[in-house]
C-alpha cells in the first residue's frame, strides 16, 4: 500500500460521515408584536435605519472624523475585532478535525546483545550490535466521523465563530452612538457654558445699577440681596458648565481613543449640528431579526444545537484508523533500497458500554445549553423590542416639546423686555425683573437640554434600530 492508496482510502472512510444527529435549528417566533406601541409615519418604510449608513445619519463633517477617529482607535473595538480572529482560528481548528492529518516520521535504533560464547573462550561474553531504522509517512488514529461527532463540533466552533463576529457588529454601533452622544453633550455642554457666561455680564451689570439705586436710597436692600443671589447663581454655573466642557472633552478622548482634533470638536453649538431629523423604523418582523446581538443569540442556539449533535453521538461506536507506509532496514544504507518497503493498517473501534451515566448526563447538559440560548434569544428580541419602543416614544413627542421650549424662551423674552420697560419708568420694582430675567435663564437652559435630548435620542434609536455597521456577508 503506498501513500496515495493510503491517502484516498481515508479519504473516503472519512466521507462516510455526512450527517449529525444534530436537531435542525428553528428560529424561534418573536416574542413580542409585529407592531411598536407608538406609532410613528415612517414604521412602514420599506428602508429602516438599518438600511442607513452612519454617515447618512451623523451629516455634520466634523462629527464625521470623530467617529471615523473612534473606529480606528478605539480599543473596546479593537479587542471585538481580534476576538473575531481568535475565535475564526479556534473554527478552523475544529474543522481540520475532520480531515486526515498526515506525518512523516523517521527513527534508528541501536543497541547491543550478548551472548556466552563457550567455544573458543569459556565464560567471556561477546556483545553484537543491534541496528534497526525507519522512515514513512502516515497517519495516527483519524477518527471516521460516521455519526457526526467531530461534525457537530465544527458546527458548534463556526456558529461560536459567527456570533462573535455579529458581537464586533454590535460593539461597533455601539461605539458608533457613544461617540455621537458624547460630542452632541458636548456641543450642549459648550452652550450651556455660553449662556451662563452671557447670563453672568449681564447680571453684573444689572448688580452695578441696583447698587447705585440702593445707594441712592430709592430701593431696599431686599432687592439688593436678591441680585446678588441670581449672580451668585450664575457665576457658580460658570464654574460647573467650565468643569462639565473639560469632562465631556475628557470623554470623549476616552471614546475615540486618542486627542480629538480642535478642529473636530463642536464648532457653533447644538444648533448648527447636522443630524437626521428622523429615523425610519420599520416593522419589528423586519429590524429585530437583523440587529447583530439578536442574530448573535441565534447563532448561539444552533451551536447549542450543534452540541446536542456531538453528545449524541457519543452513544455510539467510535471508529479510528492508523496506517502508515515507508521503508524499513537494519542497515541506514539500505534503507532506501529496493525491497525494504513496509506498511500498516490498524483500525481501532471503541464501544461505549459503561461510563457511569456520564454520556446521558452530557447530553442532559447539551439539552439544558439549547434551552437557555432559546432563553436568551427570545431575551434579546425583547430587550431589543423595548429599546426602540423607548426610542420612538421620544421620537413622537420631542418636536412638540422643543417648540413649547421655543415658544417659551420667546415668551419669556418678552417679559423680560416689557419689565425693563415698567422698571424704567418706575412702575415695577427690580424684584420683577429680576424674576422675569431668571425665568428666561432657566427656559433658555431648558431648551438647550431638550434639543440634547432630541439628538442624543436619534443616536441612540439609531443604535436600538441595528444601524451603523453594515452586515456580514450571508446574514
Amino acid at each position: 500500500m503506498n501513500l496515495r492508496s493510503l491517502t484516498l482510502a481515508l479519504l473516503a472512510a472519512s466521507a462516510l460521515g455526512a450527517c449529525t444527529l444534530a436537531p435542525a435549528t428553528v428560529r424561534p417566533a418573536l416574542a413580542v408584536d409585529n407592531a411598536w406601541p407608538v406609532a410613528a409615519s415612517n414604521t412602514g418604510s420599506r428602508v429602516t435605519a438599518t438600511d442607513l449608513g452612519w454617515r447618512e445619519v451623523f451629516e455634520d463633517p466634523r462629527l464625521q472624523g470623530v467617529i471615523e477617529m473612534a473606529l480606528s482607535n478605539n480599543r473596546d473595538l479593537r479587542v471585538a475585532v481580534l476576538n473575531i480572529e481568535q475565535a475564526r482560528a479556534q473554527y478552523r481548528i475544529q474543522r481540520a478535525a475532520l480531515i486526515p492529518g498526515i506525518d512523516a516520521s523517521a527513527m534508528g535504533t541501536r543497541g547491543q546483545s550478548s551472548s556466552s560464547q563457550t567455544a573458543n573462550i569459556p565464560g567471556v561474553a561477546v556483545g553484537r550490535d543491534i541496528e534497526s531504522y525507519s522512515a514513512g509517512v502516515g497517519v495516527t488514529s483519524y477518527e471516521l466521523d460516521i455519526f457526526g461527532r467531530v461534525r457537530s463540533l465544527k458546527d458548534a466552533a463556526l456558529q461560536s465563530y459567527l456570533a462573535t463576529r455579529e458581537n464586533s457588529r454590535a460593539v461597533q454601533i455601539s461605539l458608533i452612538a457613544q461617540t455621537a452622544g458624547t460630542w452632541l453633550t458636548l456641543a450642549a455642554d459648550q452652550d450651556l457654558l455660553a449662556l451662563s457666561l452671557e447670563t453672568l455680564s449681564t447680571r453684573d451689570q444689572s448688580m452695578t445699577l441696583i447698587r447705585r439705586r440702593f445707594e441712592a436710597g430709592a430701593i431696599s436692600l431686599l432687592e439688593v440681596r436678591e441680585a446678588e443671589t441670581l449672580v451668585e447663581n450664575a457665576r457658580s454655573d460658570v464654574a460647573t458648565y467650565l468643569a462639565q466642557v473639560e469632562q465631556d472633552r475628557n470623554a470623549l478622548r476616552l471614546v475615540v481613543g486618542a486627542d480629538a482634533l480642535n478642529d473636530l470638536l463642536p464648532a457653533g453649538g447644538l444648533v448648527t449640528a447636522q443630524i437626521l431629523p428622523d429615523l425610519p423604523a420599520g416593522l419589528p418582523s423586519d429590524v429585530l431579526t437583523r440587529r447583530p446581538d439578536v442574530l448573535a443569540a441565534e447563532h448561539g442556539l444552533a451551536g447549542a444545537n450543534a452540541n446536542i449533535g456531538a453528545a449524541r453521538a457519543a452513544f455510539f461506536p467510535s471508529i479510528s484508523l492508523t496506517g502508515q507506509t515507508g521503508v524499513a532496514s537494519n542497515d541506514l544504507g539500505g534503507l532506501f533500497d529496493s525491497g525494504s518497503g513496509a506498511w500498516s493498517f490498524t483500525p481501532r473501534i471503541s464501544l461505549p458500554i459503561f461510563n457511569g451515566g456520564a454520556n446521558m448526563a452530557n447530553l442532559d447538559s447539551a439539552k439544558a445549553g439549547r434551552d437557555i440560548a432559546i432563553a436568551q434569544y427570545e431575551r434579546a428580541v425583547q430587550t431589543a423590542f423595548r429599546e426602540v419602543s423607548d426610542g420612538l416614544a421620544v421620537q413622537a413627542t420631542i418636536q412638540d416639546r422643543v417648540g413649547s421650549q421655543e415658544r417659551l424662551v420667546a415668551a419669556a423674552n418678552d417679559t423680560v423686555r416689557l419689565s425693563r420697560a415698567r422698571y424704567g419708568a418706575g412702575i415695577d420694582s427690580s424684584l420683577s425683573l429680576l424674576d422675569s430675567e431668571r425665568t428666561l435663564y432657566t427656559a433658555r437652559k431648558g431648551l438647550i437640554n431638550t434639543r440634547l435630548v432630541r439628538a442624543t435620542n436619534l443616536a441612540t434609536l439609531y443604535k436600538a434600530l441595528g444601524g451603523g455597521a453594515p452586515a456580514a456577508p450571508g446574514t
